[in-house]
């Protein structure tokens, strides 16, 4: 009955999420309603005390990382930059080759620090101008934006400042860059794989005679692509490579500045010193750090563009950066209810079974990533209530926190992309497509990011390489 009820309010959650509901809604709900089922007398105080505590303290922790790159990514847009990198990626890669184009310049934009919603926004008017042109379905359009911007990208490459890629950070005590070999060793071969299949797709289904689709049958075609741009390339790349140089720099420095473990901090008005565990929050300044340096880069060049909408645009941005961090924070705060009930317990001591901690890591996970629809909300989960054990079984086997690091924040975006995922329900939306007609091969793009995430624990195995 234990196990029951916490299988009862993970499933809910899902049923939920995927008919659309409001997880910032749902998930406090769901979490009392395990509660209630399990001691109905402790209701009360484990929504204050527990989960209403877990919120708080993820906000701490992370908010101000939404809210950057909320705020990068909507400069970078309002600016015109991101209209810029995509004719200059087009000029260079060819409009003939749209799938890898496409794919590259969404890559540029999520690991230069713009949010996954934001890219899809940006690129796809272009995407959909190249697919026409090349008259290459549309239904491979959300594929192709995926595969750049929420695969390898989202938590694979070292560095990448998406918050799939930060959380880790605070329970391991590692940096962005945790693991560089495998991570990069895992995104090339998610690259490959995933344009070799869509390839393949695409001569399938042009062979069978599909092509873009007939106007009449298309919905959200966006207005036709102007080639001009009044912002050179070099200029619109240049507050990306400051993020991603930024967020490498300060990862070596701030170490250097703040040698000590922990910093006290006692100013003359507070009743009390404050002290700040500095493992635990030093990639996350490096990331807020470098956010900084590409915003002020790109009113440094664009102050005049970027002041006429700026207000409007920072309103969306505070909007969408409270949206994504709430349903975030509420998923944590739910994970950490269920890991304090009796039937996680049972769930969790099941799990030691697996006797290999990297893929006992990896299956938990992208288990709970699966069932939330949330990369970033199962990662929460599964490292609130398992980071301890992770560690241990780690640490007794010789494996390095960074190797957990990356396996954990790869694994968070396997199978988080299910049809109730909300990037994948906005990417569709935007696209102007059904389930029924693109999410074949968003799934194959999910099976390959899982698969690729055991190929990285077996080149681990096999070579030891960090």
């Amino acid at each position: 009955m234990a196990v029951a009820i916490a299988a009862l309010s993970l499933i809910l959650l899902m049923i939920a999420a995927y008919r659309g509901m409001s997880v910032i809604i749902m998930a406090p709900l769901l979490a009392m309603l395990a509660v209630f089922l399990t001691d109905p007398a402790a209701v009360p105080a484990a929504f204050s005390g527990l989960f209403m505590e877990k919120v708080a303290s993820f906000l701490k922790l992370y908010f101000p990382v939404f809210l950057l790159g909320a705020l990068f990514g909507k400069l970078v847009e309002i600016s015109g930059f991101s209209r810029a990198i995509v004719t200059a990626v087009i000029g260079v890669v060819g409009a003939g080759r749209a799938i890898p184009a496409i794919m590259l310049v969404t890559a540029l934009l999520t690991y230069g620090g713009v949010s996954v919603f934001v890219a899809v926004f940006a690129v796809y008017p272009f995407a959909a101008e190249m697919f026409r042109r090349a008259d290459i379905p549309k239904r491979l359009v959300p594929a192709t934006i995926g595969l750049g911007a929420i695969t390898f990208t989202m938590d694979a490459l070292p560095g990448t400042p998406q918050i799939q890629n930060i959380i880790p950070t605070s329970f391991f005590g590692t940096t962005t860059w945790a693991a560089p070999v495998l991570g990069t060793i895992g995104s090339v071969c998610i690259a490959a794989m995933g344009l070799a299949y869509l390839g393949w797709r695409r001569r399938t289904l042009m062979a069978a005679g599909e092509g873009y689709g007939a106007p009449e049958t298309l919905v959200n075609e966006p207005e036709p692509v102007e080639d001009a741009t009044p912002v050179h390339s070099l200029i619109a790349l240049l507050p990306l490579l400051v993020v991603g140089v930024g967020n490498l720099l300060l990862t070596m420095a701030i170490p250097r500045w703040v040698s000590d473990d922990v910093v006290t901090l006692s100013l003359v008005g507070m009743a009390a010193p404050v002290e700040v565990q500095v493992a635990q929050v030093s990639a996350l300044w490096a990331v807020e750090g470098a956010l900084l340096l590409g915003i002020a880069t790109i009113l440094i060049f664009a102050f005049r563009t970027v002041a006429k909408r700026f207000a409007e645009g920072s309103k969306a941005a505070v909007g969408g950066a409270l949206l994504a961090g709430m349903n975030t924070a509420v998923e944590y705060g739910f994970g950490a209810v269920i890991a304090a009930l009796p039937g996680f317990l049972v769930v969790k001591e099941a799990l030691k079974a697996i006797p290999n901690p990297l893929i006992n890591e990896a299956i938990t996970v992208t288990s709970l990533a699966g069932i939330t629809g949330s990369a970033s909300g199962g990662l929460s989960i599964a490292l609130a209530a398992m980071a301890d054990q992770f560690m241990m079984a780690g640490d007794a086997a010789g494996i390095p926190r960074e190797v957990l690091h990356r396996v954990a924040s790869m694994a968070s975006g396997g199978m988080d992309s299910l049809p109730h995922n909300g990037a994948v329900i906005t990417l569709l939306a935007v696209t102007g497509l059904t389930h029924r007609q693109a999410y074949k091969d968003i799934f194959a793009l999910t099976l390959i990011k899982t698969l690729t995430v055991f190929v990285v624990i077996a080149v681990y195995y096999l070579t030891g390489m960090v």
